[in-house]
């Protein structure tokens, strides 16, 4: 497998004309795999249905990654610890959905950790994702104290697949509150995987597993044979239950 760092490695243009993308399969073992084209919400949701999404930092171009390996997590399998059982049993915390979209994808794009390194939730990819939300693509889960927003996160569903995208927290939790939501959902709603994208060893020990990229596409075509449904999701409900 090629690397960026190759001298011969070619990254493909995309032209601003067309949504075709190249095969994820030649990406670079990085992950990176083309530049370039726009946000058009029917571009993204071309690339999500080949396994490849876009990942960029303010001031360079799009780039559009598949990585290898992947990070998924299955919905049966996310862990719940002893410490984190005991919060979820004291219920002092409200769960909702698609509730307020803006102000999760808001409040991803400003955790300090993010505004140090600069983020790569952009202004564009902010507005991108709140129209796939407007079409009923993309979602949020929210978790509020009272009434503040204190975690959540947000992805698109396609098919039987969500795509993760980024989540936040404002108090201890917070966004592990939100992934127990939609994992348990999702379970009832027989979704076969969340997409975590990148390999993180926070999710990995939240249970997410690595797989090989062609076991991840192959896993997406599998999910995307089911027919998408959209609209909000503003009439889930979810309560913590002792499994």
């Amino acid at each position: 497998m090629s690397s960026i760092f190759d001298p011969d490695y070619f990254i493909t243009p995309l032209s601003p004309y067309s949504h075709t993308f190249p095969d994820p399969r030649h990406a670079a073992e990085e992950g990176l795999l083309a530049f370039g084209g726009d946000l058009h919400p029917d571009r993204i949701l071309k690339a999500y249905r080949h396994g490849i999404f876009p990942w960029y930092n303010p001031g360079d171009p799009i780039l559009w990654w598949s990585p290898d390996p992947r990070l998924i997590l299955y919905p049966d399998q996310l862990r719940v610890n002893r410490s984190f059982r005991r919060i979820l049993r004291n219920r002092n915390y409200t769960v909702r959905f698609d509730h307020d979209f803006p102000a999760v994808i808001t409040a991803c794009a400003s955790m300090p950790e993010r505004q140090e390194r600069g983020t790569w939730l952009t202004s564009e990819m902010q507005e991108a994702y709140t129209e796939l939300h407007r079409r009923g693509f993309a979602h949020s889960v929210e978790v509020y104290e009272e009434e503040a927003l204190v975690g959540g996160l947000y992805g698109i569903a396609m098919g039987r697949a969500f795509f993760g995208e980024s989540m936040f927290s404002r108090t201890r939790d917070g966004s592990k509150i939100a992934l127990k939501a939609l994992s348990d959902v999702l379970r009832g709603k027989g979704y076969d995987f969340i997409d975590c994208q990148v390999v993180s060893d926070h999710l990995v020990r939240l249970g997410a597993v690595a797989v090989p990229r062609q076991q991840f596409l192959e896993e997406l075509e599998a999910a995307l044979s089911s027919a998408p449904e959209l609209g909000s999701w503003s009439n889930y409900r979810w309560e913590y239950q002792d499994d």
